[in-house]
């Protein structure tokens, strides 16, 4: 009887243990964080995506190794934005080229990951520019300006196709939270990721200009801002008003700032530039000369703001008091400077100096480095974030 009781148990454990054989070998296979054609890093994988208007050159610098690789020619680009993996261009023919800067970051929560990999073209989305462009791991909203709103599906864009999934009108529209966040008609409103209509959840009138921070989304209205969040399941609107309400040339219709961080800067016509704060819920307009391009580095760290005479200069988010500024473009200035910022460092395209320019924002905005990619970098984006 023993004999027998220890053979089944026996006969069991062999079981258990060829069941268990599948499992590990299937891990080792597909080790987590495992995306194909891709190689992970153990650090952000920062490239600059730069665009000639006319020249037609498309090229990625690495801003680990400062090497410059082709990825496509496109003739009369006209503007260039990012979403920290994907590169849109505006063309003159009005179309938008989609770029796979083949740089990105998938953030867990509790860690991160990095990834490299070829760029890629994707070809081209047909439209009316300009366009915005919002997007999270599932969804990407490209609107045009007459207000038509395709949803793009992610997964598929990151295996190189371009694949609409739904379309609608709206003024704003943001994917946020498994949903869409849209705008329109003087409400704001939640959308399905398959374009189906949903609750209203509070008002904004004459929608412009959108945010996705790490406490919400942002929506630029007439009277100010709104702030959507979430929070299991249910939806809430916040109202942040201007401290005055400024004239139609003077609103914040475009936020930049650090990927994630709830310092807001954006241009206020030739009044200087608003800093909305989202966690204090508060606004402040520094007075500057009308800016050329804008963006913030975040909380405690400083608001960047580029004027008309090649001229950068950092402003304290809380106090607007100027502490430091640099020249750091030729003049008279042609394309499309603009300010990308990361953790650490700023970067400003100078096309009259066929450059690019490294700040450390930290120091003064010390020049830390100046790459030479070839050609007029007339307009630029930065990816890998």
């Amino acid at each position: 009887m023993r004999a027998a009781v220890a053979a089944a148990l026996a006969g069991l454990l062999l079981l258990a243990g060829c069941g268990r054989q599948p499992q590990q070998s299937t891990a080792a296979r597909t080790p987590h964080g495992y995306v194909a054609g891709a190689e992970e890093m153990p650090e952000p994988q920062s490239r600059l995506l730069l665009a000639g208007d006319r020249a037609g050159a498309v090229r990625v610098l690495d801003l680990l190794t400062g090497k410059v690789s082709p990825v496509a020619d496109v003739e009369q680009v006209e503007s260039v934005t990012g979403d920290g993996r994907f590169a849109y261009l505006t063309t003159a023919t009005g179309g938008l080229r989609v770029i796979d800067t083949g740089a990105w970051t998938v953030d867990h929560g509790d860690h991160v990951h990095y990834y490299r990999a070829a760029p890629r073209d994707l070809g081209t989305l047909r439209g009316r520019p300009p366009y915005t462009i919002a997007g999270d791991a599932a969804v990407t909203a490209v609107r045009s300006s007459d207000g038509t709103v395709m949803l793009l599906d992610r997964a598929r864009m990151e295996k190189g196709t371009l694949a609409e999934t739904a379309r609608f009108t709206a003024a704003a529209a943001v994917p946020y939270a498994e949903h869409v966040i849209v705008a329109d008609g003087g409400e704001v409103r939640l959308v399905t990721r398959a374009g189906e209509p949903g609750q209203a959840i509070g008002a904004c009138a004459d929608a412009a200009g959108t945010a996705v921070t790490r406490r919400g989304v942002i929506i630029g209205c007439a009277g100010g801002a709104v702030l959507v969040t979430e929070d299991d399941g249910a939806f809430e609107i916040v109202r942040i008003p201007y401290p005055r309400v400024p004239s139609a040339g003077r609103r914040a219709t475009e936020f930049r700032h650090r990927p994630g961080s709830t310092i807001l800067a954006a241009r206020a016509g030739d009044a200087g530039v608003w800093v909305l704060d989202v966690t204090a819920r508060t606004w402040r307009r520094i007075r500057t000369e009308p800016a050329v391009a804008v963006n913030a580095a975040g909380d405690g760290m400083p608001v960047l703001v580029l004027t008309g005479d090649g001229t950068l200069r950092a402003y304290d988010p809380g106090s607007g008091k100027e502490q430091a500024g640099t020249m750091v473009l030729r003049t008279p200035l042609t394309g499309a400077p603009s300010i990308e910022v990361d953790a650490a460092r700023a970067y400003v395209n100078d096309p009259a100096g066929r450059a690019v320019h490294e700040i450390d924002y930290n120091d003064g905005l010390r020049h830390a480095r100046t790459f030479e990619p070839g050609f007029a970098p007339a307009h630029m984006t930065e990816t890998g974030r």
